[in-house]
């Protein structure tokens, strides 16, 4: 497993991100903005990035460029963004990178998983000439909020560059067990991203990472079992960030330490 972060949380300077990761023990960055608030991948400043991480030897695991967060009912809005899946998969290949994290599209009565998996299969067909793959992240208030929902959408979609970015606190935000999440989503991981929390009379309270309701030993486990070797990716939601983000990150090597160990 690769040990990253979605590194604007705490910084958009790529320099400060940098020396994060390298002080944090991390391995790769997750990207969704570099520079200013306006300046998202792929519209960012790809020379520099190019030249740090290579002076540093550090691979972006996955770009978030923003898509598939809207109504799937609109269709011109993400046939739109189908299309400008060209310039995302050309920028990934000439970075280096395999993933692009996407929504599954706003939660809307009436829709099926079969409805999403024609648009991701859409999207799947997009990217696979460039070598990437799509990673769809479940997110409260998606169609996909938990991992079994996903795995609806991603079976539904039958397509082998259509993957799971895998967001055990998302689940469980949404009333899923993460490890029924994760078990239904067996085979189709790239991506985990993580943090922890609990939920407290129907409101999200971020907690360190160990100290939540997720269970990441639980996770780290399930996933070792199901021969998940991708990045596994820190949100950090806690303030300060560089602070929490260097205890995460203790947290989370010692974490895998451990199930190795076992």
């Amino acid at each position: 497993m690769t040990l990253s972060w979605l590194t604007d949380l705490v910084t958009s300077d790529l320099d400060r991100a940098i020396h994060y990761t390298l002080l944090w023990g991390l391995e790769g960055l997750e990207l969704r903005t570099m520079g200013g608030p306006a300046d998202r991948v792929p519209h960012v400043n790809e020379e520099k990035l190019t030249r740090r991480m290579e002076e540093h030897d550090l691979p972006v695991v996955a770009v978030v460029p923003g898509l598939f967060e809207g109504d799937l009912e609109d269709r011109a809005t993400w046939m739109n963004e189908v299309l400008r899946l060209d310039e995302v998969g050309q920028f990934c290949g000439r970075i280096g990178c395999e993933r692009i994290v996407v929504g599954a599209f706003d939660e809307k009565d009436g829709l099926s998983p079969e409805d999403v998996g024609a648009a991701l299969r859409r999207a799947g067909e997009a990217v696979a000439p460039y070598g990437a793959r799509l990673n769809v992240l479940n997110t409260v208030g998606s169609m996909c909020p938990t991992g079994a929902a996903l795995a609806e959408a991603l079976e539904a979609a039958d397509h082998p560059a259509v993957r799971a970015a895998w967001h055990p606190a998302e689940a469980l935000q949404a009333g899923e067990p993460p490890e029924v999440g994760v078990d239904a989503l067996d085979g189709h991981v790239d991506l985990v991203r993580c943090c922890d929390g609990v939920q407290r009379q129907g409101t999200w309270q971020p907690r360190p990472l160990g100290e939540g309701g997720v269970g990441w030993t639980t996770q780290i486990e399930r996933l070792q079992e199901q021969g998940f070797d991708g990045p596994i990716s820190l949100e950090i939601h806690l303030e300060p960030g560089p602070t929490h983000g260097l205890r995460m990150a203790t947290s989370l090597i010692g974490m895998l330490r451990s199930a190795d160990i076992r």
